[in-house]
Formats: structure tokens, C-alpha cells, sequence
């Protein structure tokens, strides 16, 4: 109203901007703010309206020559001095930001910007690359959120577009991510950023997507290709690339290359260790190369993340194997394979127990006796085991032996041996020479 009575009064749009600044609504309190200092270039509250407004939006250089104006007016206005001292700190705060994102170093970023808006609360500058950096730390609630802010305010906001499209990139929804990204190119068709995550998400996808496809074909080798091409489009994409490197690590265990499946399940949780897949796919080829231990450990981890029935079953098949691992192993002393007949047991033991009889080893050094006694001991166990069914099932099914009342330190192989080889077909040791045997069947 007065301003239409008096559209060249500075002090009206002077007093305009100040109520407008109390609303929050700066963009339209630095119009009223520059038309007051043109009105009236010695204006002083003017300038330091206008420099607070182009302060608040972020535009600290604007803002500094403002103050600065106002010092040539009046050089002892200490609200200019403080303001001039906000602005400086302001383009401090954006330098130092601008080096530590090439650095990479977007903990810092946020630091930063989260310094410089509390001098500048309004400026969407600052908001988008504080928001951006959330993201590429994986900070996505939050980067959503600040980004969501922007777009009530301005819909159409290329940047905030984009970093509501980074965050679904990153966090594995790539598709609805390219909708923001091809949004985000509608308003701004130069916006590098968009431009060049739109490629990436599309190509990723494509890669992801024929992997997929030739592992369900059985086309082992072209999906470890296609995932590997897939891992080198953008390694900031730490979910994504968590599922690839699993994805591949699935492959690996298909071709029989274990430990190649064990790295790539390793690189998966490490890029995101709540990954249950990763886990429990690491932990199979653990057990298939008999590394226990670790699929323990892995199981553990599982069946914390998620106590069901199945995860609880594959805990304690571990357990049992890892239990049995660290047995004597009744086998592979007798030379047999766990699916031994029992008349393939018997040769076994008829061949170890001869080649490891303390008798024919008589003539040799202390130390070779010794070692011979205890294999010999070690191959009457195993058959004593081995060829009894109940026993043989126990030890199949990781009992403790001894808890079932089978003391192998009281057992004497040499009883197992005059039985085996008892009545027609038994033999002996007779010597032909020194350190010379052989062996006489009756």
C-alpha cells in the first residue's frame, strides 16, 4: 500500500525486505533490498539487507561487497564488520569443500557445508552438494531427505532431481534411479552428473541383467565375463557391486574354482557386510574345501543376522564337520574313501597293517620304529572303527567316541592283528638276513 503511494521511498522496500527476511523468503527480500540501495545508494540498512539476503542464498562474494559498501558509508558499523567476517568464513568453508570432494573425501564436504549453512541457510548450493556427499557415503535416509526439502520448495530443481536419482542408483533400484535421472536431464538437458550417472545406471543394468540370463542358461564362463564388465562401470556403486561380486563368486563355486568364489564372496562383504547371500555362499565353499573354521564362522554370522530353522541346521552341520575335522582321520589312515565297502576295508587294513608292523621295521633307527609303532596303532583303530557298522556310524556322524565308552588309549593293535590274520591264511615275520623279513603264511 505504501509503495504504491510511494514507489521511490528506499526506507519502504527497505522495511519490506527486513519483514520478508523474517519469513525466510530471501530471494524476494534481495529484490526489495536492491531496489532500495538503487533508490538510495547511501542506504545503509539497504546494503546490509541486501548483503544478509546474498549471504543467506549463499552468494558470499555478492554479499562481501555489500558489507564492504556499507563500511565505506559508515566504517565504524560493527554489524558490517561481523557480516564481512560470516561471508569470508563462508568462502573459506566453499574452497576447502570444492578440494576435499576431488579428494574425495566427502566426510569433510559435509563438515564443511554444514558450517557454511549455518551462515547461509538458504542456499540450495550448498544443500545439493551436502546431500550429494550423503549419498556417496551411503548416508541415503538422510540425502533423500535434505533433497526432498529442495523439491517442495522448487520442483523442478535439476540438482535435487539428480541426487534423489543417486541415491535409488546406490542403493540397488536402478530403475526408478533413471526415471530421476532422465527428470533431472528434462530441466537441465547440460547437467553433466545426471547425464553421466543416467549411462552408468543403464549400463549396469544391462550388464546385471545378461549375467543373469547366461547363468540361468548354464553359460557359465560369458556370466562371469558379463559381471566382470559389470564390476568396472562404477565402483561407487557398493550395493550393486556387493550383488556382483556374489553373483560372480556363484559362477566360481559352478566352475569348481573355490577360492576364486571365496574372494569374490569376501569382496562382497566387505562393500556390505550385512549380506547374508555373500555369507552363506562363502561359507558352502568353505565346507567344500574343508576350511571349517571359517564356515563356522561365517554360519555364526548368518544366524545372528537371521535365526531361522534352516540357518540353525547349516550352523550345526559346521559345527559337526568342523568336530570331526580335528578327529583322527580313520580314512585316510586306512588309504579308503568314506564310501569304503567292507571288504575294501579289510584290504586296506591287511596292506597298512603289514607295511606298518613294528617286526618289519626291527632292524631300523629308534626314531623310525617309534614312528612306525604309532602308525601301526593308528591303522588298528581305523579298522577297528571302520569295520564295525555301529562304531562306523557313530564316527560318521561326529560322535565323540569315547564318550560312547571306546578308549583308544588302552586299545593293544597287536590283538587286531593276531585276529585278522588268525588260523588258515595267517602269516609271519621270519628274518633272512640282518634288517631283512619276510613274511611266511601258514
Amino acid at each position: 500500500m505504501f509503495l504504491n503511494t510511494c514507489p521511490n521511498n528506499a526506507s519502504y522496500y527497505g522495511n519490506r525486505a527486513a519483514t520478508l527476511m523474517m519469513l525466510g523468503r530471501f530471494r524476494e527480500a534481495l529484490e526489495d533490498a536492491q531496489q532500495s540501495v538503487r533508490l538510495d545508494d547511501s542506504f545503509v540498512r539497504g546494503h546490509l539487507r541486501e548483503g544478509k539476503c546474498h549471504l543467506s542464498l549463499g552468494n558470499a562474494m555478492a554479499a562481501s561487497r555489500c558489507f564492504q559498501r556499507v563500511l565505506e558509508l559508515d566504517h565504524k558499523n560493527t554489524q558490517a564488520q561481523q557480516e564481512l567476517k560470516n561471508a569470508t568464513t563462508v568462502l573459506e568453508y566453499e574452497k576447502i569443500a570444492e578440494v576435499d570432494f576431488e579428494k574425495r573425501d566427502f566426510r569433510k564436504v559435509v563438515f564443511c557445508m554444514d558450517r557454511a549453512l549455518e551462515f547461509a541457510p538458504a542456499c540450495h548450493r550448498f544443500k545439493i552438494l551436502k546431500a550429494e556427499c550423503l549419498a556417496l557415503l551411503g548416508r541415503y535416509p538422510e540425502a533423500q531427505s535434505v533433497a526432498s526439502d529442495i523439491l517442495r520448495m522448487d520442483s523442478t530443481n535439476a540438482d535435487a532431481l539428480y541426487v534423489r536419482g543417486l541415491c535409488l542408483y546406490y542403493e540397488d533400484c536402478i530403475e526408478k534411479a533413471v526415471q530421476f535421472f532422465v527428470q533431472a536431464l528434462r530441466m537441465a538437458p547440460d547437467h553433466e552428473k545426471a547425464c553421466l550417472a543416467c549411462r552408468n545406471a543403464k549400463a549396469l543394468k544391462a550388464k546385471k541383467e545378461d549375467g543373469n540370463k547366461a547363468f540361468k542358461k548354464g553359460n557359465y564362463k560369458l556370466a562371469y565375463e558379463l559381471y566382470t564388465e559389470a564390476l568396472g562401470i562404477d565402483p561407487n556403486n557398493i550395493k550393486t557391486n556387493a550383488k556382483l561380486y556374489c553373483n560372480r563368486g556363484t559362477v566360481n563355486s559352478k566352475l569348481r574354482k573355490l577360492e576364486e568364489a571365496i574372494d569374490d564372496c569376501t569382496n562382497a562383504v566387505k562393500l556390505d557386510d550385512t549380506y547374508v547371500k555373500a555369507y552363506l555362499r562363502r561359507a558352502q565353499c568353505y565346507m567344500d574345501t574343508e576350511q571349517y573354521e571359517d564356515a563356522v564362522r561365517d554360519y555364526e554370522k548368518v544366524y545372528q543376522t537371521e535365526k531361522t530353522k534352516e540357518h540353525k541346521q547349516l550352523l550345526k552341520n559346521a559345527q559337526v564337520e568342523l568336530k570331526k575335522s580335528k578327529r583322527k582321520d580313520y580314512y585316510k589312515i586306512l588309504g579308503v574313501n568314506k564310501n569304503a565297502s567292507e571288504d575294501e576295508i579289510k584290504k586296506a587294513y591287511r596292506k597298512r597293517a603289514l607295511m606298518h608292523h613294528p617286526d618289519r621295521h626291527s632292524g631300523a633307527s629308534a626314531e623310525v620304529q617309534k614312528e612306525e609303532e604309532k602308525k601301526f596303532k593308528e591303522v588298528g583303530e581305523a579298522f577297528t572303527i571302520l569295520s564295525d557298522p555301529k562304531k562306523k556310524a557313530r564316527y560318521d556322524s561326529g560322535q565323540d567316541l569315547e564318550e560312547d565308552g571306546l578308549n583308544m588309549g588302552e586299545f593293544d593293535p597287536n590283538n587286531i592283528f593276531k585276529a585278522f590274520f588268525s588260523g588258515p591264511g595267517g602269516f609271519s615275520f621270519e628274518a633272512s638276513g640282518p634288517g631283512n623279513f619276510f613274511f611266511q603264511f601258514g
